[in-house]
């Protein structure tokens, strides 16, 4: 079936020439987490252009009549190129096809959507963002670290590992404001990381958390001290997704989690 370029409410209808593509967030993993209009895009949509970050219980959701075309990234691993899988969303809209491109988190961070929306308009085809759960507010929830804390941080920087080597001047910019760090991807350049900081000053005693698998039955939350970084990412090489976080509220996790565990052993009484 062949769409138009209008969209109602997530649902795909009768067509003309061009295709629609929906650039849309799969959020952490957990599918429970998708939105109501993500979930109806994918139910819907006859193709389905998606990152290795999404999961296999978000993928048996999409419609079992779409054709699946995987175009995940890995770093150290061949991949599809960027520019490659943009101009495969433009190609398949211009058959006529309705397009979801599944990105795991938010498609407008750290997800490559702005490339791939530029191109799309650069060829004038119709398109919309769905937002999604990005992976530090979900991996931050599940694990029970605030990102932010009226006494401790009030600010967040959202940061791509992939930056980190030699090419971030800003490490002292990120320190003196006393803010809380997320790194994305950030396991493999975490000697970078713990180095850029401490050289610009930020304390060897300052909380780290390393979340694993985040919002999923395996999630793994590693707590510690900046300058256990890089021996921490060397004991836990190959976990992936793994997010670093930095700051202050990473203390608080201890607190929440013990809070949790008294009023369960108050209601088990």
């Amino acid at each position: 079936m062949y769409v138009t370029q209008t969209y109602d409410s997530g649902f795909f209808s009768s067509s003309s020439v061009k295709g629609v593509v929906y650039l849309v967030g799969a959020g952490p993993g957990d599918p429970e987490l998708l939105t109501i209009k993500a979930l109806k895009l994918i139910e819907k949509a006859e193709v389905i252009v998606f990152d290795r970050l999404v999961g296999k219980e978000i993928l048996n959701l999409c419609n079992p009549d779409a054709e699946m075309i995987y175009v995940g990234k890995r770093c150290g691993k061949t991949s599809m190129k960027q520019e490659t899988i943009s101009q495969l969303l433009v190609d398949l809209a211009l058959s006529g096809k309705n397009v979801v491109r599944l990105k795991g988190g938010d498609p407008f961070i750290f997800g490559r959507g702005g490339e791939e929306a530029l191109l799309l308009a650069a060829n004038n085809i119709s398109y919309d963002v769905i937002p999604g759960i990005t992976a530090a507010l979900g991996c931050s929830a599940s694990s029970l670290i605030p990102l932010t804390h009226r006494k401790l941080s009030r600010s967040v920087t959202f940061v791509t590992g992939h930056v980190v080597e030699g090419v971030l001047p800003a490490w002292a910019g990120l320190v003196e404001c006393g803010q809380t760090l997320v790194f994305y991807m950030g396991l493999e350049r975490a000697d970078s990381i713990q180095n850029g900081l401490l050289s610009a000053g930020l304390s060897v005693c300052t909380p780290v958390a390393i979340v694993g698998k985040g919002c999923s039955p395996e999630q793994q939350v590693h707590t510690f001290e900046l300058q256990q970084l890089i021996p921490m990412s060397q004991a836990l090489v190959g976990l992936s997704p793994a997010l670093i976080i930095v700051g202050e509220v990473v203390t608080l996790r201890e607190q929440l989690m013990a809070s949790l565990e008294e009023v369960a052993t108050i209601g088990a009484a």
